[in-house]
């Protein structure tokens, strides 16, 4: 799980996303229900400069009738007089309607534009509405119309609602001030002192430029866009449907792809995501067909600076994807639906949710006075199974899929999302089943992380609905302890790198329904791998306190940086042995952005708090392991690709693999060789020595009157650590070196 303070663009211009704020409302019903016109809805002019206790606001005049024709340019007129030093007794009259229930957020109906929010537990209601002067959108230290909703014409069941007529169709900031009962012991965290953003706010506006510290303490607030064309995705335009089996996923940060100087983008477009579509020919070079982008949506980067100190953006983001489509490459979002940015009760930073209708939607613990239950590790946890908070996330997702045209997602720490409104486990949660069912979702990959910060680890047990992939925690674990050198690892490594059909053959599910990862953006980098003990945190601010301390690394003799020729060579060749397995075994593939050349984080494990060269991908490290490491890398995958026998659509069986083991339970043979058969005799054959000490190994004879190729040994040097075409002459035996794996192909 990583806080997005890294995945943003550096600019937005105009206004954002945020995680579950989305809705797949797209053009809503054209009617407006209720009575006549209501005369006066409570409205008022507020001079409010930000949230907080001890404003006031000046109550206006009652809402009088006017001509569709006039309100606009009055409206405008009245919030620029309201930045005056004093605020006219008068309002704009405007026409407003009782409203209705559904879609929730905003929607243009024929009666004007329609906003719609739930609170089951509210008791009072405000519309806040600002019309910043043209050419300063955004600007919030003027005045806001605010509207009391009258529960008895603007509720429907838990729904709050009002239209109003002639509002501008785009460029209205919103937000509303919602009181109800103060009782914490009962779970509700009501502030009417706040304006909170609308969950279903498709657009959101606040800082304009990503960590403009002059703008530290900027509100955010949501916003619509009807006036403009929808996004023009091409005549040629066309989804790359690959096939999960087919998958090599590339898990990246959009900021910090591109944002260091190194990249040699204009400053302009540094850590955008017109800056990952500047550096499509690397993805194309390395070979990967997947990016998993780190979360994109709205979020405060100034987030853990509150205390102790008191965006052309959307269609950039059309533009990323159509442009990653366009190489063949799919785009799979990284969403947190688990928590959000609120915090906890010692911190709060209320924003939504809480002030909205806390009980609702985070989960609370009844038994200990209302307080807060926390399995995501960031102070809250989303109810997602209740019906409201459930709607919400699977109307967040169809968002995504419809207007951005993403082809999956991965979901961080999803065993929440298997918990009931009271935290216990579910058998079947209502959510997991709505999102493999989802006619929307169908197209989709959709892949859980299975485990929380509550203990509730569900690798191969994920309830999935045969849809389901996963990360698989326990081929990360056996593939890195066997790599490095642990006893008794061999036969654990045999059935990752097979599959792992001891946790996915059952039902229909497949090997590719096993997310194989070696590296994720949690923990070390591959490199770190191979270069620490111990995890060095003290960056972080927090004694070293946080990270995991259980990261199956080995520094190969030394930790940290070294000079020692013999160390870098082996935690090269470490390095390499580890893609390999990992290109090779059946399932998908995931590898994290940097690897490819080698990024180190100087050992720190928990590094998603910065934004320095710690995280930023290093294009001149790259341009000097080009020729060398990212060759092999390239190459490795490239290979997996051209070879189905890497990518079987079902679990390996007697026919398709050969083990050449007979000392499966020696606990200390760290040695395993094994060849996989092809029908039409192309097998391929690899062997994997953790030993620290050369293994000659006898090698089965090829099928029919075909020989073996040397494609490749992770023991020598570049360009003969891996030869796509094969060198010929291989013998009946080959001698593996240490720490080195082979992989050979009949020809």
């Amino acid at each position: 799980m990583l806080h997005p303070l890294l995945c943003d663009s550096i600019a937005a211009t105009k206004a954002s996303l945020i995680p579950s704020v989305l809705s797949s409302s797209g053009s809503a019903a054209r009617s407006c229900t209720g009575p006549p016109p209501i005369s006066d809805m409570g409205m008022r002019f507020s001079n409010r400069g930000g949230n907080g206790p001890g404003l006031v606001s000046k109550r206006g005049d009652p809402v009088k009738h006017m001509t569709a024709n006039a309100y606009g340019q009055r409206a405008q007129e009245r919030v620029l007089e309201v930045e005056a030093p004093e605020v006219s007794g008068t309002t704009p009259s405007l026409k407003i309607f009782p409203g209705q229930a559904f879609p929730l957020g905003v929607s243009e109906v024929d009666s004007g534009i329609n906003f719609a929010i739930f609170s089951q537990h509210a008791t009072a209601m405000t519309l806040c509405l600002s019309l910043p002067e043209r050419g300063k959108f955004g600007r919030l230290d003027g005045g806001m119309m605010e509207l009391a909703l009258d529960p008895h014409v603007n509720k429907t069941g838990d729904i709050w609602h009002i239209c109003i007529e002639d509002l501008p169709r785009s460029n209205v900031l919103y937000g509303y001030r919602i009181d109800g009962p103060r009782r914490w012991h009962q779970g509700h965290r009501f502030d009417s002192s706040i304006v909170l953003i609308d969950p279903y706010a498709k657009l959101v506006e606040g800082r304009r430029y990503f960590g403009d510290a002059s703008n530290k303490f900027s509100r955010f607030l949501g916003s619509y866009d009807f006036d403009s064309l929808p996004f023009d995705w091409g005549e040629n335009y066309k989804l790359p449907n690959i096939h999960e089996k087919d998958l090599v996923i590339y898990e990246m940060n959009v900021r910090a792809y591109t944002i260091d100087e190194s990249s040699g983008l204009d400053p302009k477009i540094r850590g955008s995501y017109l800056g990952v579509i500047e550096k499509i020919p690397h993805l194309l070079e390395l070979g990967i067909n997947a990016v998993e982008l780190l979360p994109v949506f709205e979020f405060d980067e100034f987030e853990f600076q509150r205390f102790p100190n008191p965006r052309d953006h959307m269609t950039n983001t059309w533009e990323m994807v159509k442009a990653l489509h366009g190489a063949g490459i799919e785009v799979i979002l990284d969403v947190v639906y688990n928590h959000t940015n609120e915090a906890d009760d010692a911190n709060p930073y209320t924003t939504s949710f809480r002030g909205i209708d806390n009980k609702v939607y985070y989960m609370v613990d009844m038994n200990n006075n209302g307080q807060l239950l926390n399995f995501s590790g960031c102070g809250n946890t989303l109810n997602c199974n209740h019906p409201v908070v459930m709607e919400l996330i699977l109307d967040s997702l169809r968002h995504w899929v419809i207007e951005y045209h993403v082809d999956g997602f991965r979901f961080d720490l999803t065993s929440v999302l298997c918990r009931g409104t009271d935290g216990s486990p579910l058998n079947a949660p209502p959510l997991i089943r709505a999102i493999a069912k989802d006619s929307v979702l169908s197209r989709c990959k959709i892949i859980a992380e299975p485990w929380d910060c509550g203990g509730l680890y569900l690798v191969g047990r994920f309830p999935n609905w045969d849809r389901w992939a996963e990360w698989n925690g326990k081929y990360r674990d056996d593939i890195r302890r066997f790599i490095k050198g642990d006893s008794g690892m061999k036969g654990s490594f045999a059935t990752r790198v097979a599959g792992s059909a001891d946790l996915y053959k059952m039902n229909k599910r497949k090997p590719y329904h096993s997310v194989n990862f070696v590296i994720a953006h949690d923990g070390f980098t591959l490199y770190d791998l191979v270069s620490y003990n111990f995890k060095h945190n003290d960056a972080n601010g927090e004694g070293g306190n946080d990270g995991c301390n259980d990261n199956f690394s080995w520094n190969c003799g030394f930790e940290g940086e070294t000079d020692d020729t013999s160390i870098k060579s082996l935690r090269s060749r470490q390095m390499k042995n580890f893609h390999l397995a990992l290109m090779i075994s059946q399932g998908t593939p995931m590898m994290l952005m940097g690897d490819e050349y080698g990024h180190t984080r100087y050992g720190n494990n928990n590094s998603y708090g910065h934004d320095t060269i710690i995280n930023h991908f290093q294009w001149a490290q790259l341009d000097a392991q080009r020729s060398n490491h990212f060759r092999f890398f390239s190459e490795v995958i490239k290979f997996r690709l051209t070879h189905h026998l890497f990518r079987q659509e079902n679990f390996l069986n007697k026919d398709n693999v050969t083990w050449h083991e007979d000392n499966w339970d020696v606990y200390d043979s760290k040695f395993l060789a094994f060849t996989l058969h092809d029908n039409n005799g192309g097998d391929i054959y690899l062997a994997f020595n953790a030993h620290d000490f050369f293994v000659r190994v006898p090698i089965a004879r090829p099928p029919g009157k075909r020989s073996w190729f040397r494609v490749v040994d992770t023991s020598l040097v570049s360009p003969d650590d891996i030869v796509p075409d094969g060198v010929p002459d291989i013998g009946s035996t080959y001698n593996v070196a240490p720490y080195s794996s082979i992989l050979l192909e009949a020809k």
